[in-house]
């Protein structure tokens, strides 16, 4: 019974079950959710769309980690998209890019990238073990959603790097048409974001921005995915000295003024601090809700 199923994992997970042109990208299956649900509501308003959480770092660090914020408990992870990681390398306008692909790389329904912050690289949103395993998770969707998950290296938060990211986006959109595109950005990644948003060549593909203890732009509120009514996503911490939650929130704000019907969220872990939404932000939640959000 167990060789049967082992196969029958290896068939799911394998490329060649994701090499028919994909279709409208499908809401993600359910994938060890209660294990990375979020911490209980404190207080929401908006309908919903900002919500504080009873973020507790001695529970969602010690409950998840084995090693404190150095190694995940084995049973919020799975090794099985390892099969399906690739250490890649790809030209476009601005010059090679090196990244990591999970998943197959041609014909999927949905992209999700993710952009490392300061000091980060490539292999940041690749590491299974630390984050509490929230990156291992994001994985297990993609390849379990014929979807393909993307995390690069680039050479600066602003200029090519941002010119680089767009050009392994528009590769990967090329050879998966009809994919959804989403976007998540740590800390000072979330410069990138706003570049992409503003992007003529790169912005009419975006389907999602998720912006993680990053930073404000006002900026954004003229650009063409904000046009386009991309749906953002705002991720956390109350104690976040780094980027001040104060201005996260009054993006929030700025952008539902501008347009009271516009698809955004705000979650604000409470007590947590930089790292925070890295960690705790529900990828299944988030992206479903991207993808189902009226344009």
């Amino acid at each position: 019974m167990f060789a049967r199923t082992f196969q029958l994992t290896l068939l799911l997970l394998s490329p060649s079950a994701f090499a028919q042109e994909a279709g409208p990208a499908p809401a993600l299956a359910p994938w060890k959710d209660e294990l990375f649900a979020l911490p209980a509501t404190l207080t929401e308003r908006d309908g919903g769309a900002y919500r504080i959480v009873n973020y507790q770092s001695t529970v969602a660090i010690n409950q998840r980690d084995a090693i404190p914020e150095r190694k995940v408990r084995d049973e919020y992870v799975s090794s099985e998209p390892l099969a399906l990681q690739k250490d890649r390398r790809v030209k476009t306008k601005a010059g090679y890019v090196s990244h990591f692909t999970v998943g197959a790389t041609e014909g999927v329904s949905i992209i999700t990238l993710y952009i490392h912050g300061k000091g980060g690289n490539r292999e940041q949103g690749v590491d299974d073990a630390t984050f509490g395993g929230n990156f291992n998770r994001l994985k297990n969707l993609m390849v379990r959603n014929n979807g393909l998950y993307i995390s690069p290296d680039f050479e600066s938060f602003t200029g090519r790097g941002a010119k680089e990211i767009g050009g392994l986006i528009l590769h990967y959109k090329s050879l998966s048409p009809n994919a959804k595109v989403i976007v998540a950005a740590g800390s000072a990644g979330g410069r990138i974001l706003y570049q992409l948003a503003r992007d003529r060549e790169v912005a009419p593909h975006l389907s999602g921005l998720l912006f993680l203890g990053s930073f404000s732009d006002s900026g954004y509120m003229s650009s063409l995915a904000f046009q386009n009514r991309v749906p953002v996503y705002i991720g956390h911490g109350s104690a976040d000295y780094i980027s001040l939650v104060q201005n996260m929130e009054n993006f929030y704000r700025a952008l539902r003024e501008r347009d009271p019907s516009y698809p955004t969220r705000m979650v604000r872990f409470e007590t947590g601090t930089h790292g925070t939404p890295i960690r705790m932000t529900d990828w299944r939640e988030t992206i479903n809700w991207m993808l189902s959000a009226p344009r």
